[in-house]
């Protein structure tokens, strides 16, 4: 199950509706990923999309993000991962409802294009490597358990 914000539903949306078309850019793998995605359930929070919402396997909650995941959570849903959605993934964070952290490092520096910072507003987070794994000679994918700190990264041994 794919957690998601608004925006991100509405920019992964638009991606997977272009999949296939004449007009698409995508490559096969990329194409693939998408029609996976399409395919998977997906939970949406939002106060300012309408239902129906067109993508498929896509419920929308309104509420509170934090106290839907941590029921989900309690009812023993399907692995729950979070797509994008820098707000959603602070406020999971800050209640303690992320297991991990998966980093995918793409070999690019966007000194010039790039725009946010992702990590702006989260506290300070000691992340313990569980897994990596490398896909073609550059992508790689590192997975983290996360610990929120409560003191500055300095003030622990070993930092």
């Amino acid at each position: 199950t794919f957690l998601m914000g608004a925006n991100t539903y509405r920019e992964m949306y638009e991606f997977a509706a272009q999949a296939g078309t004449v007009e698409s850019e995508l490559r096969s793998e990329e194409e693939a990923t998408l029609d996976t995605l399409t395919r998977a359930e997906k939970v949406v929070f939002s106060s300012t999309l309408e239902p129906p919402l067109p993508w498929a396997n896509t419920q929308l909650i309104r509420g509170d993000a934090v106290e839907a995941v941590r029921e989900m959570k309690r009812a023993g849903s399907s692995p729950l991962s979070t797509l994008g959605s820098i707000s959603l993934c602070r406020s999971l964070l800050m209640a303690g409802l992320v297991d991990r952290f998966r980093v995918v490092i793409f070999p690019v520096i966007t000194g010039k294009t790039g725009s946010d910072r992702i990590y702006d507003g989260y506290p300070d987070v000691a992340l313990d490597m569980v897994a990596s794994r490398t896909f073609d000679g550059r992508i790689q994918l590192l997975e983290y358990v996360p610990r929120v700190l409560d003191r500055p990264p300095g003030a622990y041994p070993g930092f």
